[in-house]
């Protein structure tokens, strides 16, 4: 499939929560971390709820159950229903219900919110590898899950069940940092079995077909903080996303995205959702935004003026995609993202 290369982030006269039906948030690092609101969220979301946005939350991870992420997102002070939220458990539960007879015993590694989407797609979640699963699915298990969780698995896949994944992010932010993610969990199985699994969450199709399906979504908006799920999951669905950098993408990250990372906007946190999105136009050789003009010399991206930080990584973001073309660029922009405090 051919995509247009995205060589700088673009502009919006309107606000966001205006210009799109349905925004689709990501949550750890972009509403919460570590269970605690990120600053701004809870007051931006209900701006927008109350502008008549569709607000879906939008996680790969799939330990907690629709129902638990609702009723912690309400204490925070945000309201919503389980039907609002889409986890990487259920977008997997489909893929294995679409492969194996209805009723068939699936092998869980993960938690409580894999149980509940596989029985939700009629299928039996069961502990054991001699219990005679059609199919093993692992998903985020929380710090607790046990060593012998994963020999578990093994012995499956060992038998030639095949393997599910909700999804392989490596890391997983939290209260104190960064944890391991299901996706550091199932390197760890690949590594014993050599195997590979069919992965469902984002970045790939499974995780956006289950989001239209469940939110009917018609112009949605990615809402996220990690480019190589939630922005390029926008790419593969082709629609428009914002990254917020509330989570663990840095400036340097940016720069050097290649164009399936590349989002549409660019912004500090959610109050991005509320505004329309300064505009990046040519200016010389260089490319400026707000009061800051960027370009891309031979060994590093430089930046002159003055201005908002987050108009100065804008115009870095031209200066380096457009640079870079299809490739991820290479250029040090090290000093120019100092200058920003980024």
């Amino acid at each position: 499939m051919s995509r247009i290369v995205r060589t700088r982030p673009e502009g919006s006269g309107q606000a966001l929560s205006e210009a799109y039906d349905t925004a689709l948030l990501d949550l750890d690092g972009v509403v919460y971390a570590g269970g605690n609101a990120i600053a701004y969220a809870v007051e931006s979301l209900g701006t927008a709820r109350a502008g008549g946005m569709h607000l879906a939350y939008v996680t790969n991870n799939a330990l907690r159950t629709p129902d638990a992420v609702a009723e912690h997102l309400t204490a925070l002070g945000i309201p919503t229903v389980a039907s609002d939220v889409i986890t990487s458990a259920q977008a997997v539960a489909r893929l294995i219900s679409e492969q194996v007879p209805a009723g068939a015993r699936v092998l869980v590694i993960g938690g409580e919110g894999l149980r509940v989407a596989l029985r939700e797609r009629g299928l039996e979640p069961v502990d054991s590898a001699d219990d005679e699963p059609v199919a093993v699915v692992q998903g985020y298990g929380g710090p607790d899950l046990t060593w012998s969780r994963f020999a578990e698995a093994c012995y499956a896949i060992a038998r030639g069940v095949p393997w599910f994944a909700s999804n392989t992010d490596l890391t997983i932010p939290g209260a104190r940092g960064i944890a391991p993610g299901n996706g550091a969990a199932v390197e760890v199985v690949r590594i014993a079995t050599g195997g590979d699994p069919q992965v469902a969450g984002k970045p790939l199709p499974p995780m956006h077909r289950e989001t239209i399906l469940r939110t009917g979504a018609e112009r949605p908006l990615v809402v996220g903080d990690r480019l190589d799920t939630d922005i390029e999951g926008a790419f593969n669905g082709e629609v428009d996303s914002l990254l917020v950098l509330t989570g663990v993408t840095d400036g340097a990250q940016l720069l050097a995205a290649p164009p399936q990372h590349r989002p549409t906007y660019v912004d500090a946190d959610l109050r991005g959702m509320l505004t329309g999105q300064p505009e990046v136009v040519e200016a010389g050789d260089g490319f400026r935004c707000g009061g800051f003009t960027a370009t891309a010399g031979s060994e590093e991206l430089e930046l002159a003026g003055e201005g908002e930080a987050l108009d100065g990584l804008r115009a870095l973001c031209a200066a380096a995609w457009t640079a870079a073309g299809e490739g991820s660029c290479e250029l040090d922009g090290g000093k120019a993202l100092a200058r920003l405090g980024l």
